[in-house]
C-alpha cells in the first residue's frame, strides 16, 4: 500500500508517516516545505493542482494536517484514493458525510474520535439498550502538540453545540461529572464537542455524550472557568502546559466499562491511524466511521495503550 500523508513532517504526521513504514507500507510525506515534503504540495492552493499531481499512484490519503477542507476528500476520490482522516471537528465530518465519494473515506480514527468510538461500541454490545454512554477523554496537558490540535483545543472556549440526543444547547467544557478512571482516578471532565458522540448516538441508536479534561485538574478547572469569558478562545497558542504525556479514555453505561490508556497521545493516535489506513484500502467506497468497521478486539497490540474494562454480568 502507498500512502501519502498530508501534513507528514508534522506532530502527528511524522509519526503516523514511521508507523505507518514500521508496518511495511510505502508512505510518503506532503506539505508545502520541499525540503521535507516527499511530495510537495498546498492543500490550500486553489484549484488543488499540486495536491492532485501528488496523488499519481497512491492508494490511500491519511491527512494528518489538521486542514478540514471536503475538497481534498473528494480529490482524492476521483483519483481513486482511500482517504483516511482523524478529525475531531463537528462539522466537517457532516460535510464529508455528505459526500458521495468513488473511493473508501475513514473518519474517526485517532483517540477520540476513533479509539473512543471502540469503547463505546464495545459497551453497546455488553449493555444492550438505550441508557446513555459517557465517554471521558482526558489528554496530557505536557505532550507538545501540533499547532492545529492547539488551536482546535482552545477553539472549544465559548462555543455551544446542538446535544446529539436531544438538540439542546450545550456549552463547551460546561456540565461537568466526576469519573473514576484507571490510573487517574476521580476526575470531574466537562463537556465538550468532539464528533464522536453524533455519529454514535445515530448509530448505536442511544445517548452518546463526551466529556472532556486535561491531565492536570488546575488546567481542567482553569478551561471550564475560561469558557465564561468572552475571547478566550484567542488566547496565544505558542506556549506549553505545565503536565504530562499521559492519556486516558473510557465509555461507560452503569457497570459495563471500557477503556484505554498510554502515555504520548500523538504517537498512539499515530499508530490507531496508520492501522486504519490500512483498513481503508479495501472498504467499499462511501463514508465510514471506524466503529462500523472494526471492533475493540481487532486493534493489534503494541507499546503505544493498554486496553482494559469490566463487563455487566446480569
Amino acid at each position: 500500500m502507498h500512502a501519502l500523508v498530508l501534513g507528514g513532517y508534522g506532530a502527528v504526521g511524522a509519526l503516523t508517516t514511521a508507523a505507518l513504514r514500521e508496518r511495511g507500507h510505502t508512505a510518503s510525506t506532503a506539505g508545502r516545505d520541499p525540503h521535507r515534503a516527499d511530495r510537495p504540495c498546498d492543500v490550500a492552493e486553489p484549484g488543488l493542482r499540486g495536491y492532485i499531481d501528488a496523488l499519481d499512484g497512491v492508494d490511500v490519503v491519511v491527512n494528518a494536517s489538521g486542514a478540514e477542507d471536503p475538497a481534498l476528500v473528494r480529490a482524492a476520490a476521483d483519483q481513486g484514493a482511500a482517504f483516511v482522516d482523524a478529525t475531531a471537528t463537528t462539522d466537517y465530518v457532516r460535510a464529508v458525510e455528505e459526500l458521495r465519494p468513488r473511493a473508501p473515506v475513514l473518519l474517526s480514527v485517532g483517540l477520540a474520535p476513533g479509539l473512543t468510538n471502540l469503547l463505546a461500541a464495545a459497551v453497546h454490545a455488553d449493555a444492550p439498550g438505550g441508557d446513555p454512554i459517557d465517554l471521558a477523554v482526558v489528554l496530557g496537558a505536557g505532550e507538545e502538540h501540533g499547532a492545529a490540535a492547539t488551536a482546535w483545543s482552545l477553539g472549544l472556549l465559548g462555543r455551544s453545540f446542538p446535544d446529539p440526543d436531544t438538540g439542546a444547547p450545550v456549552r463547551n467544557l460546561t456540565q461537568g461529572r466526576v469519573f473514576d478512571l484507571p490510573g487517574t482516578g476521580r476526575r470531574r471532565l466537562y463537556r465538550a464537542d468532539f464528533s464522536d458522540q453524533h455519529a454514535l448516538t445515530r448509530d448505536l441508536g442511544r445517548p452518546v455524550r463526551t466529556r472532556l479534561g486535561l491531565d492536570s485538574r488546575t488546567l481542567t478547572a482553569g478551561l471550564a472557568l475560561l469558557t465564561h469569558v468572552p475571547g478566550a478562545a484567542r488566547v496565544p497558542t505558542g506556549f506549553h502546559f505545565l503536565g504530562s504525556d499521559a492519556w486516558v479514555v473510557l465509555a461507560q453505561c452503569g457497570t459495563s466499562r471500557r477503556w484505554a490508556r498510554g502515555r504520548g497521545q500523538s504517537r498512539a493516535t499515530a499508530r490507531i491511524t496508520a492501522w486504519a489506513a490500512a483498513l481503508a484500502e479495501d472498504l467499499d467506497a462511501g463514508v465510514h466511521h471506524l466503529h462500523e468497521v472494526a471492533r475493540l478486539d481487532d486493534l493489534p497490540p503494541g507499546p503505544a495503550l493498554t486496553v482494559g474494562g469490566t463487563v455487566r454480568v446480569d
